[in-house]
């Protein structure tokens, strides 16, 4: 309750406006860091303001924004010894030096999608500082993605060989373990054990927890070893960049499966795979709040751009299921490829 008062007073503290008694330009600095490393973002008071400070005193705000505003993410709140961090940037942020007037923040285990722009907001109801930080994050999958992929039968159901080709048929290839290692490091966090190219089972996890693996375990890759490629799993799939268009075909009504089939068809085109989705929304940053039909027989939908009613969470490749084929709910994503 206590905590839940502080956050109320602190957010109406930091969203009112205050008398600005000698504003400081504002200025912006850019911060390069490696994808699962660390990154300090810098945010000081100019030295002729610093005497009216003290650890008590000072009051920071950390944005990360967005091209528009209603999509921005709260990252930190501080006032003296009070801290808030939000979202995906929980546990993972903390104010650098706690004990005296500098709001820099230090940003841990850097995914691909802490990268962009962020604003610090130093007030102490006299001066309001503004600065902005862009930063910028290096490595990782820069030409693919990773996706976890499982059959229309249920998880657990896939020995090697069928693994190999379920990848395949989906427009992509069994990954390798060091893509499966990038993929952790941008964020992905998957509690379902699966295939990689070299006959080995792993699965990636962020966020420990009980079911996957134990929350006393540190986050990385799980390992059940190399496996008898008899055995069954889930697979971990690789889709490089794509060489055509991924596109959510206009249609006046939902579509049955075989409907949503022949209407790419028609328009020159074929229904979508799975690969391609991931790509379009992993690498060109794809966003559709419309659940359509893919060529394995699956629903999904693509969100870059987290809100309301659209993973309001995260950004992700939402999954629906595998509806009965008849339905008619849904409509469909197509794939042109380049001639």
């Amino acid at each position: 309750m206590r905590n839940q008062l502080f956050i109320t007073i602190i957010s109406i503290i930091l969203a009112a406006k205050v008398q600005v008694r000698s504003a400081s330009p504002q200025f912006e600095v850019r911060v390069f860091a490696d994808l699962g490393g660390n990154a300090t973002l810098p945010c000081q008071l100019p030295s002729k303001d610093t005497m009216f400070f003290g650890a008590t005193g000072i009051r920071v705000k950390w944005t990360k924004v967005a091209e528009d505003e209603a999509f921005n993410e709260d990252v930190l709140l501080s006032m003296g010894f009070h801290k808030k961090t939000f979202g995906s940037f929980e546990d993972r942020v903390s104010i650098v030096n706690s004990d005296s007037d500098d709001g820099s923040i230090l940003i841990t285990n850097i995914a691909m999608q802490d990268a962009g722009k962020y604003q610090c907001e130093l007030i102490n109801g006299m001066t309001d500082v503004v600065q902005e930080v862009h930063l910028e994050v290096q490595g990782g999958l820069k030409d693919g993605v990773v996706f976890p992929y499982h059959l229309r039968v249920g998880r657990y159901n896939m020995n090697f060989t069928n693994a190999v080709r379920a990848c395949l048929e989906q427009d992509a290839v069994v990954a390798s373990s060091d893509q499966l290692l990038d993929a952790w490091r941008g964020g992905l966090d998957w509690c379902n054990a699966g295939w990689l190219s070299d006959g080995s089972v792993r699965y990636p996890i962020t966020k420990p927890r009980e079911p996957c693996g134990g929350a006393k375990n540190g986050p990385g890759l799980r390992s059940y070893g190399l496996q008898n490629r008899r055995s069954l799993f889930d697979v971990f799939c690789f889709s490089s960049a794509l060489k055509g268009t991924f596109y959510w075909l206009v249609q006046p009504e939902r579509l049955t499966f075989a409907e949503a089939v022949q209407a790419c068809l028609d328009d020159g085109a074929q229904i979508a795979k799975v690969g391609h989705i991931f790509s379009a929304w992993k690498l060109e940053g794809y966003d559709r709040c419309d659940a359509g039909w893919l060529a394995d027989g699956s629903v999904r939908y693509p969100i870059s751009r987290p809100r309301k009613n659209c993973s309001p969470t995260e950004s992700a490749v939402r999954f629906v299921g595998f509806p009965d084929k008849t339905q008619k709910s849904f409509g469909v994503y197509c794939y042109k490829a380049e001639q």
